[in-house]
């Protein structure tokens, strides 16, 4: 039900720290993987670390928020795997930026990043996986903070629920395709993109809507990335968000 055998996953972001273990899962089930980043020394890295334990990979270097460049990936892709079955949009970034002081350059960088880009590559790939006519899977990476919205991170939790709108329209739409579109929603993963808003404060505070009160690990994501793009495991499912937050959603107060 859960082995990757025979298909080909692109993941954008995949040189992150949760898009590296993301990438390493698709790579543990069988899956060709190519990594996807603006730093390809780190993209690099991820796949050394993949080849190393038996799997393919390959890294490339793109700027997600340019249509040309993830055309450019997708030619190469190809060129490598032959096909493209899975698409994880994994790259972000944030800011603490309080909403008065929020300027118009830092709010275009941060939808750039989170939503344009999943726009954009959902464009690119997942024409690919139409014309291919054999169906595939996008998995968008969310966010807690898409809804309710997070105190701290306005652009954020904005972009965070532009890619939840994102991904319930192409679900409906690529359907009839069998191109399958879900969200996976992590909770607190400590990660470069967050550090600079985990004061000790915010970290009391997150703990205390975490019913598991812990942060999560990013090898808590892999289970939930392999079977969304298992054809098998979850051929019914699109449209769905699925939580990995530790409870944090289902909590109040």
């Amino acid at each position: 039900m859960f082995e990757l055998h025979n298909t080909v996953s692109v993941v954008i972001g995949g040189n992150g720290v949760l898009g590296s273990a993301m990438s390493a899962a698709l790579a543990e089930a069988g899956s060709k993987v190519a990594i996807v980043g603006r730093d390809m020394e780190k993209a690099r890295v991820v796949c050394e670390q993949i080849e190393r334990n038996g799997g393919k990979a390959m890294a490339l270097k793109a700027d997600a928020t340019q249509k040309a460049e993830l055309q450019s990936v997708l030619n190469e892709v190809l060129q490598w795997g032959g096909r493209v079955d899975t698409l994880v949009n994994a790259s972000g970034t944030n800011s603490a930026t309080p909403f008065f002081d929020l300027e118009m350059d830092e709010w275009d960088r941060i939808m750039d990043v989170n939503l344009k880009s999943v726009v954009l590559a959902s464009q690119v790939f997942g024409k690919q996986m139409i014309e291919q006519g054999n169906g595939g899977s996008i998995i968008n990476i969310s966010s807690v903070s898409s809804a309710p919205p997070l105190s701290r991170v306005f652009t954020y939790s904005v972009s965070k629920a532009g890619v939840n709108s994102v991904t319930q329209y192409l679900a409906r739409e690529f359907a009839p395709s069998k191109v399958r579109v879900n969200a996976i929603i992590p909770g607190f993963f400590p990660a470069e993109q967050n550090k600079k808003i985990l004061s000790p404060d915010r970290v009391e505070s997150i703990m205390k809507h975490t019913p598991m009160n812990r942060f999560g690990d990013p090898e808590e994501l892999k289970g939930t990335i392999v079977y969304l793009a298992s054809a098998k495991a979850s051929s019914f499912v699109t449209g769905a968000m699925i939580r990995v937050d530790g409870g944090f959603g289902a909590m109040t107060i």
